[in-house]
This record gives structure tokens, C-alpha cells and sequence, in this order.
């Protein structure tokens, strides 16, 4: 884990490139206490080491199913497998899960260095407890994400393809229907791909959605009135209410949407899990003890 020295930091931004509906601004200061922070998201082999001490079945396994992107799947399945109403880039596929991310067939055996995905929030909680972390805030995510820069865009600058090339795994190309797959990967990528930011953290921008702490959707001042250890105690239950997300995916496009920024916001229920959706943990640097409730 990489230790990160608490400030006071600028959150968020008073662009208009984001949606207004996902409070992005004004930007806010917003002060931080020291933290701890993974390098990297969660990796199938770590959730796997996961399952093997504590056989922990996810949300995704109970219910029987879970959303795939279209172009992972092939035709025959893409024909097969409903889509949801208003994606109708996403199908729901039975069987599908962090072991087999596109369903009954698939496979992470190639993958175990690939961030997991198909977990939900319930499960990314269930996980830190039994690694002694927690899921960081939303504050403590962009503080850490930004790496030392100031008001930029990305964790390395404003420009997405700066020096002229790719610094993150994000879409290229007509999204949803044609990646030219210029950085190499339709999917997600390994974990250690690319360049970290200041800090030392990996994929920050694009690959997976990183799961938070605090709900969704509220004002960046709840920052200001609320730190971590409230959070915390408010927010480490199981639930199937809505909760933020952070960092963007393989599937943004600047098309479509841009919260591969480092200000982007995103939220979704508990509940919910697909193949573009994983978390990363960190810890208080006097570990607190919080036991997850039903």
C-alpha cells in the first residue's frame, strides 16, 4: 500500500464537461486525514485467495447472473442474452461472475494479474473486512487519484493522449459498436498497465469503475461536514441502495461521457455488478474496527 499525507485539497471542478446532474462542482476544499492506499485495483487472484479462505459467494453468483458488455460476447450469445432497456449495450448473462466474467464458459485462468470485476459493493465490503481495509471515500479516491497535480484532468495532465500516447485503458474508436483498440485492449487490462500517477497509483482514469464508501450523488460539501470514520460507520452495511463510483472504465469515450476524469463521478446500487465494475481498498493509518451488518 502506498501511505498518503492528508491536506487539504481542491475536489472536484467548475468545468462543464461532466453531466450537471452528477455534482461535479463547484470545486470545494476539502481536507483529508493520512491514509493508506492499494497501488493497484483488486486482482482475480487476490479475490480468488479471497474465496479459497473464506468461500465467500458474491452477489452476482446468488443471483445467477450479471451484465456483460455486447462485444465481449460473441454473436450467437449477443442473440441469446437480453439487453437492458436503455444500454442496450449491456447483456444480462446467467452464469456470469468474477470467475466467468462472460459467463458459463469464460474464464479468468489468463487473467489473474486483470483487475476483478462483477462485484458489487456488498462485495468489495465483504473483501476488506477480511483484508482489514476499507473502501476510501470519494474525497480520499480523488485526492490520491489527482497525484500531487492541481486542478488537472487527468492523473498526468489535461491532455488524454499527452506526449502522444495512451495513459489509460479507455474506448478509441464509435462507442458502443467499433474499438479500434489502439491501446491494445478491448476489455480490461492488467492492473500494472501503464504509467502510475505522482503517487504511485496505477489506472486511475478508464479500466474499471472503483466502488466508494459514501452513497452517491451528494454534494462535494458533504466533504467538508463529513470525514472518513463517519462514513465509515454510516456506510458499511449491506444494502441495495445507491453508492458512488469513481475512475471511469474501458468503455469511456469522449463521445458518450468523460468521467475518466479525475473529477468524473459515477454511482450505481450495491447491488449492482458488471464486467466493467471493480474497487481498490485502503486503510486509516490507525486501523479502526468496523464489522459489516446486514
Amino acid at each position: 500500500m502506498i501511505f498518503i499525507e492528508g491536506n487539504t485539497f481542491l475536489m472536484g471542478t467548475d468545468s462543464d464537461v461532466g453531466f450537471v446532474d452528477d455534482l461535479e462542482g463547484p470545486a470545494t476544499k476539502v481536507k483529508v486525514q493520512s491514509f493508506y492506499i492499494d497501488r493497484y485495483t483488486v486482482t482475480n487472484q487476490a479475490f480468488l485467495q479471497f474465496f479459497l479462505e473464506t468461500g465467500y459467494v458474491t452477489d452476482a453468483e446468488r443471483y445467477g447472473s450479471s451484465h456483460v458488455f455486447k462485444l465481449l460476447l460473441n454473436e450467437a450469445e449477443r442473440e441469446i442474452y437480453p439487453t437492458l432497456s436503455q444500454t442496450t449495450w449491456w447483456h444480462e448473462v446467467p452464469g456470469a461472475s468474477w470467475r466467468k466474467p462472460e459467463g458459463k464458459d469464460s474464464s479468468i485462468k489468463v487473467r489473474m494479474d486483470h483487475p476483478v470485476v462483477h462485484v458489487s459493493r456488498n462485495d468489495a465490503l465483504a473483501y476488506c473486512l477480511w483484508a482489514g481495509k476499507r473502501l476510501p471515500t470519494e474525497a480520499e479516491w480523488e485526492y490520491a487519484a489527482r497525484g500531487g497535480l492541481i486542478g488537472k484532468q487527468f492523473p498526468w495532465g489535461d491532455d488524454l493522449h499527452q506526449d502522444s500516447k495512451h495513459h489509460a485503458n479507455v474506448w478509441q474508436g464509435s462507442f458502443p459498436t467499433m474499438n479500434t483498440l489502439e491501446d491494445g485492449y478491448l476489455g480490461t487490462a492488467p492492473v500494472d498497465s501503464y504509467e502510475p500517477n505522482g503517487y504511485g497509483l496505477y489506472q486511475t482514469s478508464g479500466n474499471v469503475w472503483e466502488w466508494c464508501l459514501n452513497p452517491g450523488i451528494i454534494p462535494l460539501a458533504t466533504f467538508q461536514q463529513k470525514n472518513a470514520d463517519q462514513f465509515l460507520v454510516e456506510n458499511s452495511h449491506y444494502s441495495d441502495e445507491i453508492y458512488a463510483l469513481r475512475g471511469g472504465s474501458f468503455l469511456c469515450h469522449c463521445s458518450y461521457c468523460q468521467r475518466y476524469r479525475v473529477a468524473g463521478r459515477n454511482s450505481n446500487t450495491a447491488l449492482s455488478s458488471s464486467s466493467n465494475v471493480g474497487f481498490r481498498c485502503v486503510k486509516d493509518v490507525e486501523t479502526k474496527k468496523v464489522k459489516m451488518s446486514e
